[in-house]
């Protein structure tokens, strides 16, 4: 797989991994502009998902909340992760499919930040009412769905479990919305590799 990558970058450099330089670009741009007033009250009007949001306005704001960073979060700790991920992912997959994929990860997260407010602190996993009064933006999510997905399907026998493992271990010794979130969008992917390979399989029997 890296080969793969490494050959595509000195082939074409940064025009391989369009998606991938947009995206770091947008969150950088994002970061600046909600540390201001009045842009930043735009910037959560357009991009910010909260678990109590009415569905309609959550699925209008969720393909730019995928790049609005969580300010308290260092954004550069985000762009490293979104260049090594992003970049592997798209010079593999492609722009198109990687950005499907990190979008549906991003839903299936904030699908599980409302399942969560629906089963309330006595359900499970028991998230207490505070916990998902947080704004549910930013690429993690993303990071670690592309990053599981990429591995199944290049067949990294050791870092697809490492990668399940991990965010297994998050949402339980870290237990918060966003390593939840993480978890959700990792399984949510992980079923789509398996449905995939189970009819690439089928299909190379058949014949």
């Amino acid at each position: 797989m890296l080969p793969r990558v490494l050959r595509r970058l000195r082939a074409r450099g940064p025009r391989a991994v369009p998606l991938t330089l947009v995206s770091c670009l947008g969150i950088l741009l994002l970061q600046v502009l909600q540390h201001t007033g009045g842009a930043g009250r735009w910037v959560d009007r357009l991009g910010g998902v909260y678990a109590a949001l009415p569905w309609w306005q959550a699925l209008l704001r969720t393909p730019l909340s995928l790049f609005v960073p969580d300010p308290s979060l260092p954004v550069w700790g985000l762009i490293v992760q979104v260049v090594v991920v992003f970049g592997i992912a798209e010079t593999t997959l492609g722009a198109r499919r990687t950005l499907v994929l990190a979008l549906l990860a991003t839903l299936a997260g904030t699908c599980f930040a409302r399942y969560c407010l629906w089963a309330g602190p006595h359900g499970f996993p028991g998230l207490p009412a505070q916990d998902l009064a947080v704004r549910d933006t930013g690429p993690s999510a993303a990071v670690v769905a592309l990053g599981l997905y990429v591995a199944c399907r290049f067949g990294a026998r050791f870092t697809a479990p490492l990668i399940v493992l991990a965010m297994v271990a998050e949402a339980v010794w870290v237990t918060n919305l966003a390593g939840c979130e993480h978890l959700a969008g990792a399984l949510t992917v992980l079923a789509l590799a398996g449905a995939e390979a189970w009819r690439t399989r089928r299909d190379s029997l058949a014949r």
